[in-house]
């Protein structure tokens, strides 16, 4: 009944937000009688009420272009594959120079791949870049099947076949795992088109380094207990009615918890610019949250392998991670190069997690691992915000620059 109440709800709140909605668009065209000098603080209240839901469709990337060299290059979004549980997105660019082939593994936690818009925006610089773009679980029909670990790695591989040979990987937070399997499964069998790098940035390789609070509560309880509490039946008016899943918005509501007086204190700012007419300062917030409270479900399926697997017995770390039943061995990895990065203030993959992966690649030669670390950032700003652009990113560039 979890996603039904919360439907329930949102149906409910649905009349409110139009009228508050309709009401300061009355008072800004003047058909609402009021104080001149309160209006602005009016319309901001109305405002704030309307904005008052979370979406469930992805919102756009919203990059039209792009500096390269000394001119803006017009940027086109194509889909070069697509599947039932996420599409292969290609930033395509119309230059005469070949630049090196990204894809950038989006995380598969809530949001959407449009979370990493400005990661993208930055990598198409110096980039041909494609992306992840994982479709909302409750939106792909039960025929489609399931959608696990295991189908995120073939996802994986499978779109890196599409790309072609000499593909570069940047997987960024909880893929991570998946993106080490992918290159470690396709060295293995000695794949033509094997990474020629891999970039792991603040993702949980293993875990039990340096726990974090969200570690934590991944491994304080049972895998039971969030199949019982945390996990729903899509409702039937979705394409994907039937389908169990973890909410997005149980989620979201988690994170907010984690960091709720942050969050109160962004929307007190907000409401203050828009009182006071700041509106390119409200917009700035606006627009974070237009992202942050936009989700999407993942599968049940996938939620659950994920805390039982990567969270609580953290198989790759250990040499236990089966692909399709196989042990995978990333002392198997003998070209696909290897960077990772992390933040010195991440308090969702802290110090050690990521790095890890230079242990379980023992068979890479020194020149192929090269580690990262950010001291003055956290989690988000390992890859977006300034330090990302100015200090990480270069770091990146040159690190796929020099494996060309």
């Amino acid at each position: 009944m979890l996603y039904q109440a919360y439907q329930f709800q949102d149906d409910l709140l649905a009349p409110l937000r139009e009228v508050a909605k309709n009401s300061k668009a009355a008072l800004e065209q003047q058909l609402l009688p009021t104080v001149e000098a309160l209006k602005q603080h009016i319309a901001a209240g109305f405002e704030m009420i309307s904005r008052f839901q979370l979406t469930h469709t992805r919102p756009e990337f919203a990059i039209s272009a792009v500096r390269v060299g000394n001119r803006d290059v017009p940027v086109t979004e194509e889909v070069a594959l697509g599947l039932p549980f996420g599409n292969l997105l290609h930033f395509r660019k119309d230059i005469d120079t070949a630049q090196p082939k990204v894809l950038v593994v989006a995380p598969l936690s809530g949001h959407f791949a449009t979370l990493l818009a400005k990661t993208c925006e930055t990598l198409l610089r110096d980039h041909d870049v494609y992306i992840t773009d994982w479709i909302n679980a409750r939106d792909v029909p039960l025929e489609a099947g399931k959608f696990g670990v295991d189908e995120y790695v073939d996802y994986i591989i499978r779109f890196v076949e599409e790309i072609g040979p000499d593909t570069h990987l940047l997987a960024v937070c909880q893929p991570c795992v998946q993106a080490l399997v992918a290159a470690a499964v396709m060295s293995e069998n000695k794949h033509p088109a094997t990474p020629r790098s891999m970039t792991l940035m603040a993702g949980p390789i293993d875990v039990r380094e340096s726990p974090t609070a969200v570690n934590k509560l991944a491994s304080e309880k049972p895998l039971s207990w969030f199949k019982a509490n945390v996990t729903a039946r899509v409702p039937s008016r979705y394409p994907g009615g039937g389908r169990r899943v973890y909410p997005g918005f149980v989620q979201l509501f988690s994170f907010v918890a984690m960091n709720v007086d942050r969050h109160r204190a962004q929307h007190q700012k907000l409401y203050e610019h828009l009182a006071n007419g700041d509106i390119a300062e409200a917009q700035k917030i606006k627009t974070f949250y237009d992202e942050y409270f936009a989700v999407l479900d993942l599968t049940e399926e996938f939620y659950l392998e994920t805390i039982d697997r990567v969270f609580q017995r953290a198989d790759l770390a250990t040499g236990d991670f089966t692909y399709h039943g196989r042990k995978v061995d990333p002392g198997k990895i003998l070209k696909t190069a290897l960077l990772t990065v992390e933040g010195g203030r991440d308090d969702i993959c802290a110090l050690g997690q990521t790095s890890a992966a230079h242990d379980l690649c023992s068979s890479l030669r020194p020149h192929l691992k090269r580690h990262h670390l950010q001291a003055n950032v956290g989690h988000y700003g390992t890859f977006n915000g300034k330090r990302w652009e100015r200090e990480i990113y270069p770091v990146v560039r040159n690190f796929i620059l020099s494996m060309e």
